[in-house]
């Protein structure tokens, strides 16, 4: 006879378990979140900067979230979650920031969306107007939206958010007299146009002298008067010092900020945020204010823009004067690009009418510059103080006579310049038959060697004048100094360079020794100006030497007196030079057009439009197979770049595409490292459109 079954293992009571498990299972799971009634999806751009991941992400909006959770605020979401089955819900993920870029009613995503997690701020930082520029600058140079809002958008303080917006100057500020602007022909009608909320477009070519920061301060001030911003963008903190200065002087506290690192993290944000709560609507700073968001932008400057300080070392390596013009063509601003010297870019403006000259008369450029002076080969060949001690007897005369006086500059070229090679003869510089590269000698024995495509140069010729010699010199800057001190050892001597910058030293005499760009300024300008050792600038193996070299020169002189109080500056290099006779006749649009023609020539930039591909041998070439490059484009290389001992080699390729394919080719770059990057494998590979730098 079976035994009865026990309650406890009947078919009903494990369906009455399974039931109570389920049960139990339910309320442990957490429940969906209530989203936002209206606008329930937010389009984030993620702070992923990957060139596969360049896009918007949707989330839903938590009703709790609603409010806060406006375009343009910064907030927190989960990336790369997975979805649930037969949940309905996305869990998981990796907590990164981003912004809102706007609200939306629905989602064309097909899957279930992860909410936000979290609104870091209130505070709508990422204005339409700022987003459409990072992603015409990412676009332009190959870049990620992320990079370029990691640029853009300084990293949150909670102090100065907290803090209340200051009131902004009720008073109107009124249209400045031309000042300093009326030594220029059209200085005078450029101030109306700004003062008159027109949009003027100019090459600005500066009188030497210490006028220009009241000059650029008196544009901004007229930018400000038509009801407009303003935003300058200069070299380094010293100039900034000055232009601050020359503004306060103008127009009173308060009505501009100064943006520059040495601020602090802290004080730069709560800067920025009074120009983005549109407190404040004039702007001047080094390189990292080119993004500042200008309410009612009227005006945008750049002073110096060949200074190397304007091009940004991170991704994606923007220029500060191709984001400001992309600025001004947005925002149909007016815009100026100004410095004692003119850039190829700046000529490449003026040739295609985009901008107009804006420069003094003859008789008020020799009123303003020093007298140059040269001293070549042949007058050192004679010259024994020259040979003995490497300082020619015309320049310690003038040195001599001028300590009298003031003080005396020394320009000594920085360590660490390479030089190029040139003809013995004529000193043309030695370039590839087959690019027009520069040659370079690796070994002594070996055939030249073109920096550029990679290609030897086993017979080569100047094309100028037929010779076969070529020329290379390197000078050490510490030994010129020591002994110019001992040239004149009852001088005071200062030194201003890399270790300790000098901004100003008094107008008593003293020999001031200084590197390129770290020149102190003068109370009262310098009476003389020494430009040694020319030939380390103009050998570096660099397409812009001579450009480079006559800005440096340039800036040098500007700091001297006038002719007309004895001011004079020597030069130690072949007068024949062309960058030494536009020094002499103090001629930088002309030595620029004249740049810029032979460019156009050889289809240089800013003519063409080039990129850099860099990277490990197979990774370089892993990406060429797989971009699709626009038609026409020349492919020089692949060369190796030097590297340091013991490191492994890195190839390089440069890209040339004609005028108006630069966006196809950047697009297809960008493209092909998506591609690489999707995969997963390979050694990355660096990818720079318009270097600054091409040898």
């Amino acid at each position: 006879m079976a035994e009865p079954e026990s309650p406890e293992s009947s078919p009903v009571s494990e369906q009455l378990e399974l039931i109570r498990t389920e049960l139990r299972r339910a309320k442990a799971r957490p429940k969906p979140k209530p989203v936002a009634e209206a606008l329930p999806v937010a389009r984030v751009v993620v702070d992923k900067g990957l060139s596969h991941l360049d896009q918007y992400f949707d989330y839903a909006v938590p009703a709790r979230l609603a409010d806060a959770a406006q375009p343009g605020v910064r907030v927190r979401v989960r990336f790369g979650g997975r979805v649930v089955k037969g949940q309905g819900r996305r869990e998981g993920g990796k907590l990164v920031d981003g912004y809102v870029v706007e609200r939306l009613a629905a989602s064309d995503f097909a899957g279930p969306l992860a909410p936000l997690a979290q609104v870091l701020s209130p505070e709508r930082v990422l204005t339409p107007e700022l987003l459409r520029l990072c992603r015409a600058v990412a676009d332009r140079y190959a870049g990620t939206l992320a990079d370029v809002l990691q640029l853009a958008v300084p990293p949150k303080h909670n102090k100065p958010e907290a803090e209340p917006a200051p009131e902004a100057p009720g008073a109107p500020v009124p249209a400045p007299p031309p000042g300093g602007w009326a030594r220029y022909g059209d200085g005078p009608s450029f101030l109306e146009a700004l003062a008159a909320g027109e949009a003027p477009r100019a090459v600005w070519s500066a009188l030497p002298g210490p006028g220009w920061p009241d000059e650029l301060a008196r544009a901004v001030a007229a930018a400000l008067a038509s009801g407009r911003g303003a935003l300058v963008v200069l070299p380094d903190g010293r100039a900034v010092a000055r232009l601050d200065a020359a503004l306060d002087a103008l127009l009173g506290s308060g009505r501009h900020v100064a943006l520059t690192a040495e601020l602090g993290a802290e004080e730069r944000y709560r800067r920025w945020l009074a120009v983005s709560r549109g407190t404040v609507r004039a702007v001047v700073g080094t390189r990292a204010a080119m993004f500042a968001p200008v309410a009612d932008l009227g005006l945008v400057a750049i002073w110096d823009d060949g200074d190397t300080s304007h091009s940004e070392p991170h991704a994606p390596q923007p220029h500060a004067r191709d984001v400001l013009l992309l600025r001004a063509a947005d925002a149909g601003a007016a815009a100026l690009v100004g410095g004692f010297a003119v850039t190829v870019e700046a000529a490449q403006l003026l040739r295609t009418g985009w901008a107009r000259p804006l420069a003094a008369p003859r008789e008020e450029l020799r009123r303003a510059a020093p007298l140059v002076r040269t001293v070549g080969d042949h007058d050192q060949a004679g010259d024994g103080a020259a040979l003995a001690a490497r300082l020619p007897s015309l320049a310690w005369r003038v040195a001599r006579d001028a300590l009298a006086r003031g003080p005396v500059l020394v320009q000594v070229p920085r360590r660490g310049y390479v030089p190029r090679l040139a003809c013995a003869r004529c000193r043309e510089q030695a370039r590839c038959a087959h690019c027009a590269g520069p040659l370079e000698a690796p070994d002594s024995v070996g055939p030249l060697l073109c920096t550029w495509c990679g290609r030897p140069e086993a017979d080569w010729h100047c094309r100028e004048c037929g010779s076969f010699k070529l020329r290379a010199q390197v000078f050490g800057a510490r030994r010129t100094a020591d002994e110019l001190g001992r040239a004149f050892p009852s001088v005071p001597v200062r030194t201003s360079g890399r270790d300790a910058v000098l901004a100003t030293v008094p107008g008593s005499p003293a020999l001031v020794v200084a590197t390129p760009g770290a020149e102190p300024v003068a109370e009262g300008g310098y009476a003389a100006a020494l430009l040694l050792d020319a030939w380390v600038l103009l050998g570096r193996p660099d397409l812009r030497a001579d450009e480079e070299a006559l800005r440096r020169w340039l800036a040098v002189g500007a700091l001297v007196r006038g002719a007309a109080e004895g001011g004079t500056v020597v030069i130690v290099a072949e007068p024949s030079l062309r960058p030494v006779q536009a020094l002499v006749r103090w001629d930088p649009a002309g030595h620029a057009a004249t740049e810029l023609a032979e460019r156009a020539e050889l289809g240089f930039p800013p003519v063409s439009r080039m990129a850099a591909v860099s990277g490990p041998p197979a990774a370089v070439q892993d990406l060429l197979d797989l971009v699709r490059l626009p038609e026409g484009t020349d492919l020089l290389g692949p060369v190796a770049l030097p590297t340091p001992r013991g490191e492994d080699r890195v190839d390089r390729v440069l890209l040339r595409v004609a005028p108006g394919r630069g966006a196809a080719l950047a697009t297809a770059l960008k493209a092909a490292q998506a591609a690489r990057l999707a995969r997963g494998k390979g050694d990355p590979v660096r990818v720079r459109v318009d270097p600054p730098d091409i040898g």
